[in-house]
């Protein structure tokens, strides 16, 4: 009864490790198209936006499709809400450049969040699947060596099935780990720099309320 409670733990083993190796490939499909298509959207929003002769012009741009769409609309947001001479409203309390700035960066963390989605999974997977692989390794060698006291006999025919199991545990938590690790390598680089795309673009965005004239869209 141990012995089969041993093939089936290697065997659980081994279902686990596929479901890691599943899913860490969905996520890269996934993270992959979603990183692609912030990309081309925030490149298409960014050429109708310097291309706009002015700030009102380029507040009647679509501003839901992109980052720097949503990031732009953030700002457009604030400059609108003093305009109509609700500055009184808490969230608007302060210098107006500060509140502006203040809205533009808590819209980059709220993007920020969007592109680090899943890569906890990630992360997790990368770093325990190796040692969820020994752990099948390790149950894989017990069952071993219950066979040969069983047997008792340590010929091939005896080992070779359960040492077998051992180095596929082995096999595919490595397996496992190497796309994880090296996915989430490359998706922590593409993600700074789309957020520092997002950073310039919010800068970029400010000086020009500023140079516009911050207190004519304010009223004043």
């Amino acid at each position: 009864m141990l012995q089969i409670s041993s093939a089936n733990i290697v065997q659980l083993t081994l279902w686990i490790l596929i479901a890691f190796s599943v899913a860490t490939w969905a996520i890269i499909f996934f993270k992959s198209w979603l990183i692609w298509s912030i990309n081309r959207s925030n490149r298409a929003y960014a050429e109708q936006f310097w291309a706009a002769s002015d700030l009102l012009t380029a507040a009647n741009l679509d501003q839901d499709n992109s980052a720097l769409g949503r990031i732009a609309g953030a700002g457009f947001h604030v400059l609108n809400d003093v305009k109509n001479n609700v500055p009184s409203m808490l969230q608007l309390s302060g210098d107006i450049q500060s509140v502006l700035e203040r809205s533009l960066r808590q819209q980059i963390s709220k993007e920020r969040k969007t592109l680090e989605q899943w890569l906890a999974i990630l992360a997790s997977v990368g770093s325990t699947s190796p040692f969820v692989g020994l752990f099948g390794t390790v149950w894989g060698i017990m069952h071993a060596l219950q066979s040969i006291s069983q047997a008792k006999s340590a010929s091939l025919d005896v080992v070779a099935g359960p040492i077998g199991e051992a180095l596929i545990a082995t096999a595919i938590g490595i397996a496992a780990a190497i796309p994880a690790v090296l996915a989430y390598n490359f998706f922590i680089r593409a993600i700074k720099l789309s957020e520092a795309e997002l950073d310039y673009f919010a800068t970029d965005f400010l000086n020009l309320a500023v140079k516009s004239g911050l207190k004519a869209h304010a009223g004043e």
